[in-house]
């Protein structure tokens, strides 16, 4: 019997392990500008793409206390704890949001269609399988667009595990988002193609619903807009 559990116990380690958080930037404590997710103790993720969750997956509405400082053309760098892993590996994107006139990074909730996106990895194909660059990183950094005007904004980072998504539903999404203030943007275009969370996503998509162990060397399909690009 004592055999028995320990196997079982281990079982249910190994299938927690894989699970992670996005609690901070670089040089910011845990979820000092990162608004906490409902998972900051769990670390499980989010399933259900027509669920509020998918915006921000906050723990409680409201804002984080700060609202970090970044620079147009500049890096914003994000922390994963533990790293990022699943087994066969997970899709990358980031997306922000432009806070409204009247409003602040902390007060604004991001309700509407006012994301755009901002990265999206794509994996190489071999064998019929998927490899991605962002496996296995403690940190992953994106650029902010230089020509954004300057203001505050939520920037959400998003990272969904495909390994169990050949049926809808089983994508796995782990999300954070930051309140940032852009400073140095030229403001000389403006984003389009916006979505909202939820509305951005269905669970049939083709890059949610998917076997990524067979995928017949078919390019990956990611969902939701294409990447704005100054």
């Amino acid at each position: 019997m004592k055999a028995v559990a320990a196997f079982a116990l281990m079982a249910v380690g190994a299938q927690a392990a894989p699970h992670y958080t996005f609690p901070n930037l670089s040089g910011t404590s845990a979820w000092s500008s990162v608004r906490q997710t409902a998972n900051f103790q769990s670390n499980g993720p989010v399933t259900d793409v027509n669920s509020d969750a998918i915006k921000c997956y906050q723990n409680a509405a409201g804002g984080a206390p700060d609202t970090t400082a970044v620079q147009a053309g500049g890096k914003i760098s994000w922390v994963a704890a533990p790293n990022i892993y699943h087994p066969g590996g997970s899709a990358l994107s980031a997306y922000m949001a432009k806070v409204p006139s009247g409003q602040t990074a902390a007060s604004f909730d991001g309700s509407g269609k006012v994301w755009f996106k901002v990265f999206q990895d794509m994996p190489t194909t071999s064998g019929g399988q998927y490899t991605w660059p962002s496996n296995g990183k403690s940190t992953i950094d994106f650029t902010i667009p230089q020509c954004l005007a300057e203001g505050d904004y939520l920037f959400r980072i998003e990272h969904v595990a495909l390994h169990s998504a050949s049926a809808a539903g089983g994508a796995q999404f782990y999300i954070s988002c930051a309140q940032v203030h852009v400073s140095g943007g030229s403001g000389a275009k403006t984003p389009s193609d916006l979505v909202s969370f939820p509305g951005a996503y269905k669970a049939t998509d083709p890059g949610l619903m998917i076997n990524i162990y067979n995928n017949g060397g078919k390019a990956y399909q990611p969902a939701g807009p294409s990447v704005f690009t100054c």
